[in-house]
């Protein structure tokens, strides 16, 4: 078996193994483009070996989708197969794990009517909103992880040889999943305790706000009294750890919905429904986006902003050093899974509800009242880089660094 082969097993039994932790007698479910047929028939073997009961595969295409978007009419982007969504629902609430390969091609839908797009988008939202609050309040075991796409590889490696793109990009898909290591399981083992070391940290110091400052950036974001700081592994409604995207080098919180003030500026480009946007920066009073410049792709950002009310709000803070496995790689991936593991970071749209005290098990309205916002959509943008200091500010006002120089200060 060559080396190659060995690193695409391991990975899959990774994906398997400590993604979705599968579970003796448990159903698998897998959505992954019909290009990584190979890959998945791999991922389908490891769980079966550790015990899956079911593996089901939810199949999508590029080009069909690109279709799609060129030639359906425009009531086609407004509805959604309720079947699909009723069905994960029924997965999700029989038990099932989830595992999301993703392999698009970040220019898929350039030149398409943004208006599309975001009908699309909010179409899929609103019909699968019951399934991914399973999923956002950890009531299920679900990971993401990626697999090139000739398109893909193109992108992120323009300057090589086509014949030697993909076998780049998988080469850094390995390093960043650590699956190229003897032993990626045991490698990830100790991969958590560093993060649960920073969250432990973050969690005994409760900063009131947290004050970001870089180039184009000068923002303050205030954090709920309840808040709490994940990282890593989590855990679903059964206690089995999970680990929900592979690569992860983050931690992370849900920022006070009405607490967000000033500007941040993007530091590395945002694939959004198969547009890149670049070189944008969002401008915040109180909370909400009350103003958005974008160098390309302003057209998108500003409909996914509109996507509902809580799109206009941040639902995540998350912290990454500069200096990690990825952003050491200096490779911009054109794809989130992996841009977001090397920089500092927010989403738009909705709040993880396990990042409030006992959040797993609030209502909804308990939730908001709280400080974490409530959207349909929940999409990770990139503002970290080398200049970027953050200072933590506690309750009594002490003022104390978080980052310097873009990696952590404690």
């Amino acid at each position: 078996m060559s080396t190659f082969e060995q690193n695409l097993t391991k990975y899959a039994d990774l994906a398997v193994r400590v993604g979705v932790n599968i579970q003796k007698g448990q159903t698998l479910v897998v959505n992954a483009p019909i290009s990584t047929a190979e890959f998945v028939r791999k991922v389908a073997k490891s769980a079966y070996e550790a015990g899956a009961k079911n593996v089901h595969v939810e199949w999508n295409d590029d080009e069909l989708t690109r279709t799609k978007f060129d030639l359906a009419p425009d009531e086609a982007f407004t509805e959604y197969p309720l079947w699909k969504a009723k069905g994960f629902e029924e997965l999700a609430e029989g038990g099932a794990a989830f595992l999301s390969i993703v392999s698009s091609n970040p220019d898929l839908l350039k030149g398409v009517d943004p208006n599309r797009i975001a009908a699309a988008q909010k179409a899929a939202g609103v019909a699968m909103e019951k399934y991914r609050s399973y999923a956002q309040a950890d009531k299920i075991s679900w990971s993401v992880i990626a697999v090139p796409s000739s398109e893909w590889a193109a992108k992120v490696f323009p300057d090589l040889p086509h014949e030697e793109q993909s076998e780049k990009l998988w080469s850094a898909i390995f390093q960043a999943t650590r699956s190229d290591l003897d032993d990626p399981v045991q490698a990830w083992k100790e991969h958590n305790a560093t993060l649960h070391s920073k969250v432990e940290y973050l969690n005994n110091k409760k900063y009131k706000t947290l004050h970001y400052k870089a180039t184009g950036t000068d923002l303050k974001v205030d954090l709920p009294d309840t808040h709490v700081w994940i990282g890593g592994g989590s855990e679903n409604e059964q206690n089995v750890p999970f680990v929900a995207n592979m690569p992860t080098e983050e931690v992370f919180t849900v920022p006070q919905k009405d607490g967000v003030n000033g500007v941040v500026a993007s530091s590395k480009p945002l694939s959004y429904g198969g547009n890149l946007i670049e070189n944008f920066s969002l401008t915040f009073e109180n909370g909400r986006i009350i103003d958005v410049k974008a160098e390309a792709g302003a057209e998108t950002l500003k409909r996914l902003v509109e996507t509902d009310d809580g799109s206009h709000y941040l639902g995540e803070v998350a912290l990454v050093p500069h200096n990690s496995p990825i952003s050491n790689t200096n490779i911009i991936f054109f794809n989130t899974l992996f841009d977001e593991n090397a920089s500092n970071h927010f989403a738009i749209g909705n709040a993880y509800a396990f990042c409030i005290e006992g959040g797993k098990t609030m209502p909804k309205a308990e939730l908001e009242k709280r400080g974490a916002n409530s959207s349909i959509t929940h999409v990770d943008f990139m503002v970290g880089s080398a200049d970027m200091d953050i200072d933590g500010i506690t309750t009594d006002g002490k003022v104390e660094p978080v980052f310097r120089n873009g990696s952590w200060a404690f």
